[in-house]
């Protein structure tokens, strides 16, 4: 076992729940000239009566030194609770080893040989050359979240090999389910809250273009857009996750599931950009610094989509893979980040105005109501960023359902919201006071300069 083997892998823990997506779970990998001691192939939530099926060939093998023992390399399943142990098992033997490059491989401790892991083969089961394959389907009696990993114990070797895998459960009827055992309910998720957004839509284009259409602004017919974009994005997701269930692959679906998801990112942090600013509402143009905001969030947003075709499409087994995931959550937090800064630009502008003009009470209201706006979008980032990691890595890998159902419920109420507190009508906030408003707002905001 390499030094590096126990953070890297630990690291591989940790990032996983990150995965937006994955390919499916009918999956053919290639690796090429590949010297590390651990590759996380995939992780699967199995119920009682699943399997995995490993079919592997074209191996070849080079070393440095003398000829590897084949026994110190192959391939086994390891639950998340049994890996820690197996790992620091393996990190203290290891140590202990003789560190002789030449010394007899009985000596090097291999974590296929650990008690906490279930050994599926190891190249000394592979066929003889040129074939150098193995085929076997094993059955999972024990239901858990499993980890399928490939181990390369022997110093300084290098492994090729084409690898194709099936994870899956079995359901009542008797068909396989290739989605794990924690989002099996995705796709009925997914197109429930698809059903949700299209009725939304339906009744904010009835307020914008029948009940109040006098007072609709260009950006409320952007926000519509940004509700159609999701629930397409909803409809595709469902899809794509129904045929990974039934199939083991999306059957195409995921180019459009990456499609909407890319302009459902572009357009929410735009609208809520736009609305920071108060474009539409308060003035018809943008100034050059939120101008700006737009030219770093939209380019952002497209290197993140790109760090997750490329995460979704791979797998952990990908020696990038590690980075792109890092590439994705920094983009995330940089856009997170930058747009905060239009609304707090309008919140200050609206205070250093409100001592100016003479319209106290109009300030006021807006000033008021950017707070609001302020504190949701906070709240939101931090709901959907933080918690739902958290119920991601803490909920049992059966109920890992749930934080999608979080996530999306929490989407739905902040867009309601959001929605609700900007939708056109012809008393709202911006425009609409009366003289017993002005009088109350000139001493509300009396009071608050003296706390300041």
């Amino acid at each position: 076992m390499g030094r590096h083997t126990f953070p890297a892998v630990l690291l591989l823990l940790v990032l996983s729940p990150l995965i937006p997506r994955s390919l499916g779970e009918i999956k053919s990998e290639k690796i090429v000239a590949d010297p590390r001691s651990m590759i996380l192939f995939e992780k699967f939530g199995f119920a009682r009566g699943g399997g995995v099926t490993i079919s592997v060939s074209e191996v070849t093998v080079f070393s440095s030194l003398a000829p590897p023992d084949p026994a110190l390399l192959g391939f086994f399943l390891i639950s998340e609770e049994s890996l820690y142990q197996a790992l620091y098992d393996a990190q203290q033997r290891g140590s202990n080893a003789n560190p002789n490059p030449g010394a007899n491989s009985d000596t090097i401790f291999c974590v296929l040989s650990s008690p906490y892991v279930r050994r599926l083969f190891t190249f000394r089961d592979l066929s003889p050359p040129p074939a150098s394959s193995y085929n076997s389907t094993l059955p999972i009696t024990a239901p858990d979240e499993y980890s399928l990993f490939f181990a390369n114990c022997a110093a300084e070797c290098q492994v090729t090999m084409s690898v194709h895998t099936k994870m899956y459960n079995v359901q009542p009827d008797g068909s396989r389910d290739y989605l794990s055992a924690g989002q099996s309910r995705l796709p009925s998720l997914y197109f429930s809250f698809s059903i949700v957004y299209i009725a939304f839509l339906g009744v904010w284009i009835y307020v914008c273009l029948v009940k109040n259409r006098r007072f609709t602004h260009r950006i409320h017919l952007l926000m519509g857009c940004l509700v159609l974009v999701r629930a397409l994005y909803l409809i595709c997701a469902a899809e794509d996750q129904h045929y990974i269930k039934a199939t083991g692959t999306p059957h195409g679906w995921d180019v459009l599931f990456y499609l909407f998801q890319f302009l459902k990112g572009v357009l929410l942090f735009t609208v809520i950009v736009l609305i920071g600013t108060g474009w539409s509402f308060l003035k018809p143009f943008l100034q050059e610094r939120e101008k700006k905001v737009l030219m770093v969030v939209i380019p952002l947003q497209v290197l993140a989509n790109i760090a997750s075709v490329v995460i979704g499409e791979t797998g952990p087994f990908n020696q990038e893979w590690i980075t792109w995931n890092q590439v994705f959550l920094l983009v995330d937090i940089i856009c997170c980040c930058a747009i905060m800064f239009p609304i707090v630009w309008s919140i200050k502008t609206l205070r250093e105005t409100s001592k100016t003009d003479g319209k106290a009470a109009r300030n006021l209201a807006k000033l008021t109501l950017f707070r609001q706006f302020y504190i949701v979008v906070v709240g939101y980032l931090y709901f959907t960023r933080i918690v739902v990691f958290a119920l991601k890595t803490i909920a049992a890998y059966k109920y890992r359902w749930v934080s999608v159902a979080a996530e999306e419920a929490a989407s739905l109420t902040f867009y309601v919201f959001m929605f609700y507190m900007f939708r056109p009508t012809e008393r709202n906030e911006y425009f609409a006071i009366d003289d017993e408003e002005e009088e109350a707002a000139q001493v509300a905001l009396q009071a608050e300069e003296f706390e300041l």
